[in-house]
């Protein structure tokens, strides 16, 4: 393409993010996740400990959450970006993390239902179900993973209590 209209296509690519609709339910869920997070919780059956960050990112469109092992140095590490979906009702997300870029696909893709976020996500040696769930009575919030054979049977894979990071003592 060549001419007046291909100066102008990285214009309109600009103007297209905000001319999506906002989905109301999804970014006001998704903004009671941003702030400074404490985690702690198992992960198959073994003790962790983790700091969360996540804030928006990539104009506001998505939450980027950062997980961080408190063990030095850290064992575990994971970005994962959550964010509505043009499909109203629809989030996707995708997870990042130490365990190198093979495990970056494919993308998930879940809802929001009340103060519960459920995405699946498709890996080929078998799913993964993540629920994230925030507690109104106390601002903090359940995460709970799941992985699944398949056939409907779904076995915890990890599960944290989150809580705002000035709510933690320090030592």
């Amino acid at each position: 393409m060549r001419g007046p209209s291909a100066a102008l296509l990285p214009l309109a690519l600009l103007a297209l993010p905000s001319t999506l609709p906002a989905q109301a339910p999804v970014d006001s869920l998704l903004a009671r996740l941003e702030g400074h997070w404490h985690m702690t919780g198992q992960v198959r059956g073994a003790p962790v400990t983790y700091t969360l960050d996540a804030s928006r990112t990539l104009a506001g469109r998505w939450v980027e959450l950062h997980m961080l092992d408190i063990q030095r140095p850290p064992q575990y590490e994971a970005r994962v970006f959550i964010g509505a979906d043009t499909i109203p009702g629809r989030v996707l997300v995708h997870w990042l993390d130490s365990f190198g870029a093979a495990y970056s696909v494919p993308h998930g893709e879940g809802t929001v239902t009340g103060d519960t976020l459920r995405f699946t996500i498709p890996y080929r040696d078998g799913p993964f179900r993540d629920t994230f769930a925030w507690n109104r009575a106390d601002g903090s919030w359940h995460f709970l993973l799941e992985s699944g054979n398949g056939s409907g049977r779904w076995r915890t894979f990890a599960e944290y209590d989150v809580r705002p990071a000035h709510d933690v003592p320090t030592r």
